[in-house]
């Protein structure tokens, strides 16, 4: 089996199951998001002994959670996750009769867990995520989290339908995942160009309008 380097780690596209994979196979913790599981791999390719490479977060959960939420919960520490008893409490919260878990919240936990502060309560939760949520650049922010770029694939889809290439054709996502295998196959940049029209028109034509 051909020896993974880093170069070689960095062109091609994981499926988290197999990033999962090759954390097991080389020792290293295998718990956690995409972003995550590629920081260790990129870690240990770059000569960081898997001994010295340690999980960012806890995988022990209880699934029980918190039993009863307020806006003193710790977010690290006290079993909270996001799960019905939280849905519940922030619908209470919001005055909201569904509430959704935003992407936003996800991406403070998850910081709060990498860097075990200890201090952070829901209260501080609901506050750094309403000022996100009044951010001009919000989006771009998550854009520039090491989680946004592991949806790899989900951007290359967006990106593709939001071009004036795509407009030519009848079924976006059938000629995404044409051009997607292609790219991720590749050792180019995981993101759509307009250029990939021109290069496998013969595999797409016939989705043309």
């Amino acid at each position: 089996m051909q020896k993974l380097t880093l170069k070689g780690f960095k062109e091609n596209y994981y499926y988290k199951t197999d990033l999962e994979k090759l954390c097991k196979q080389y020792k290293l913790p295998s718990y956690g998001t995409k972003a995550e599981l590629n920081h260790y791999l990129q870690l240990y390719l770059s000569g960081k002994p898997p001994q010295e490479i340690k999980a960012v977060r806890s995988s022990h959960h209880n699934n029980s959670g918190v039993k009863q939420i307020n806006l003193n919960t710790k977010i690290v520490g006290s079993r909270f996750s996001f799960n019905n008893e939280a849905r519940k409490f922030f619908a209470n919260y919001f005055g909201v009769k569904n509430f959704h878990f935003k992407k936003g919240m996800a991406i403070i936990k998850r910081k709060a867990e990498a860097e075990n502060d200890t201090n952070m309560i829901v209260a501080d939760l609901i506050n750094e995520y309403t000022k996100l949520k009044k951010t001009p650049n919000r989006s771009k922010i998550l854009k520039r989290t090491s989680e946004e770029n592991t949806y790899q694939w989900n951007n290359f889809v967006k990106n593709f339908c939001q071009s004036p290439e795509s407009k030519k054709f009848n079924n976006k996502l059938k000629v995404a995942a044409i051009l997607w295998q292609h790219v991720r196959n590749s050792s180019k940049p995981k993101k759509y160009r307009p250029e990939l029209i021109n290069i496998y028109q013969s595999e797409i034509k016939q989705y043309k309008k």
